[in-house]
Parts: structure tokens; C-alpha cells; sequence
């Protein structure tokens, strides 16, 4: 059990932030195996095929997260200091990383952080290209959906926080978290005794491909995380209902109604009109009506281009659901 315990002071400084590098890194996780529940498999499935066909070698990554270590070295995923970094502004402080912060404590993991120590230059920005072209192939098309499950999770905490306080916040932020007198509780397989904020506050980062497990951070280098999985994680890959793609048939009309939700995980022209019964041609043509409207997004993977909703469309599908 992992206790942490708060002050006045670091009740104030809590606060929530969004990582787009720790999701990159903790979806490489899924592909190693992490993902025991098969939660991401559709995922996973679709993002393997394209790493073969561009050749990456994710190496430099996975030998610093091999699974099943239990942790993942602090210096990879450095708390973020804003709510809402950029990728670029992540690995540009990863890549700034002091070299006495290049540790490991986890057995699997040190072989990694060695090879990266002994040049710590050109490991550091190989590392870093490594996560750019990761996340262009893996996770730039999903973005939008993941980010907008993220930020909507962070709103109903924060309606949380204003109607109940801190107790209200911590008491369905996860099953294995408990909030008593000025204390939150982790039960956490890995990690225990009792550690202080210090009155620096503790982060708290929602994450798509955390679950089933809350990883947690309290390196004296950093802001004190702590990164949980959102609610309704099992919904993320799920198709909308029916009922969302007719209510879009009397805005956008039916063929674009229907693309946008096919587009549950990034497709090609040929994809999509396979799937629909439209002509490639009659694809383009609404495709580039939807991207125009900002409602569609292109990503180049090898040969092909993948289509994908942009955050503005998830939300549109979305509320067309409810």
C-alpha cells in the first residue's frame, strides 16, 4: 500500500494535465504485451501491421519499458509542467534531460538506460525521433478520440471537485484509491510506505492505456503523478449507435453521415468504400468535403493515406449518440 499525504498547501497545487508522451510510451507497453484484458486489441492490431510496413525499430523505446517491468524510468515521462503539452514540447525536454537523471529502477529496464548512458547525446535524440515516428504511425490518427475521452474525464472531475471537494474527487477516481483524513491510499502491487508532497501538489493524468493499472511517481526531481485510467475506458474503440449516424444523415447527409462513422479507427479511401458500398471516387470526394469542414484529418502511413475524425467530429459523434 502506497500512502501520500497532503498538506493545505498541496491540496491547492493539485491539478490535472494530459501527456501525449506518456500515452505514446504506455501504448508501446500494449504492443509489448501489457495490455492483459485485450482492452486495445483492435488497436493493437492495426498499429503492428503499420510498424512492420514502415520498418521501425522501436528498440530504443521498448528496452527502457520491457514488460513486464513494473515501472517505467522517470526521465521518460517527465510530469508535464502545463496542462496540455504538445508532443514537440515533450520530447524537446526529453531530449534536455539532464545525464545524472539517466536511472532505472527496475532490473529489466537497466540494460537500456546504460546503452542510452553511454552517449547520452545521440541516445537522447535517437530516443526522442524514435517516439516522433511511434506516434505518427500509432497514435496521431487516434488522437482525437483518446484526447477527447481524456479531457471529458478531467471535466467530470473537476464538476466533482466543485460540488464535493477533495474527497468527492478521490472517491470514484479509481477503485484502488482511497481518500481519508488528508491521506490517499494506493494499493499498489510495486510500491509501498508513506511519502509526503512537500507542498508541491500532485498531478493527476488520466490515460487510455494505463488499465487495468494506476502507475504512480513521487521522484523528488518531479511534481508527485499519479496516472489512472478514465472513466468509460471499455467504451474507447466501441462504434457509435446506430441511432448517432441517422441523426448526422439530416446535417451532413447520409453518405458523409456514414463515413464519419466508419471512421472509428483510421481508414483508407479503399477501406471505406469496401465497407459502405461507395465508389473510391464518391469516397475522395466526401472525404475531402468532411477534412474541408475540419471534421476529417489525413495521415500518411507508407503508401497509404489514413483517414481519421478530428477531435471536433468525436465530440459531433458523440453528442449525436446521446
Amino acid at each position: 500500500m502506497l500512502e501520500i499525504e497532503f498538506s493545505a498547501e498541496d491540496v491547492a497545487r493539485t491539478r490535472f494535465a494530459i501527456s501525449p508522451l506518456w500515452e505514446a510510451v504506455a501504448g508501446a507497453r500494449v504492443l509489448m504485451g501489457a495490455d492483459e484484458q485485450a482492452l486495445h486489441r483492435r488497436w493493437a492490431a492495426q498499429v503492428r501491421a503499420r510498424i512492420a510496413a514502415a520498418r521501425l525499430d522501436l528498440t530504443p523505446l521498448t528496452s527502457l519499458v520491457p514488460v513486464p517491468a513494473p515501472s517505467v524510468p522517470g526521465f521518460l515521462c517527465p510530469p508535464p509542467s502545463t496542462s496540455g503539452p504538445s508532443l514537440s514540447v515533450e520530447l524537446a525536454a526529453l531530449r534536455a534531460t539532464p545525464h545524472e537523471r539517466l536511472r532505472a529502477s527496475a532490473r529489466e529496464a537497466r540494460p537500456g538506460v546504460e546503452a542510452l548512458r553511454a552517449d547520452p547525446e545521440r541516445g537522447l535524440g535517437r530516443l526522442a525521433d524514435v517516439i516522433a515516428a511511434f506516434w505518427e504511425l500509432a497514435m496521431a490518427p487516434y488522437w482525437p478520440r483518446v484526447q477527447t475521452h481524456l479531457e471529458a474525464d478531467i471535466q467530470y472531475r473537476a464538476r466533482r471537485f466543485a460540488e464535493g471537494g477533495t474527497r468527492s474527487l478521490f472517491e470514484d477516481l479509481e477503485p484502488r484509491l482511497a481518500w481519508n483524513s488528508g491521506t490517499l491510499s494506493v494499493e499498489h502491487r510495486f510500491v509501498r510506505g508513506v511519502r509526503r508532497l512537500d507542498g508541491r501538489g500532485l498531478l493527476l493524468v488520466p490515460s487510455a492505456f494505463v488499465w487495468p493499472r494506476v502507475f504512480s511517481t513521487t521522484d523528488p526531481v518531479y511534481q508527485p503523478a499519479l496516472r489512472y485510467p478514465p472513466r468509460g475506458i471499455g467504451t474507447l474503440w466501441e462504434a457509435p449507435p446506430e441511432s448517432a449516424s441517422r441523426a448526422l444523415s439530416g446535417v451532413l447527409g447520409r453518405s458523409r453521415a456514414q463515413l464519419l462513422a466508419e471512421l472509428t479507427a483510421p481508414a483508407s479511401t479503399t477501406d471505406l468504400a469496401g465497407r459502405t458500398g461507395l465508389t473510391p471516387g464518391g469516397v475522395s470526394q466526401h472525404l475531402g468535403a468532411l477534412r474541408a469542414a475540419g471534421l476529417v484529418s489525413a495521415h500518411r502511413a507508407g503508401r497509404s493515406v489514413l483517414y481519421a475524425r478530428t477531435r471536433v467530429a468525436e465530440e459531433l459523434v458523440a453528442g449525436a449518440g446521446r
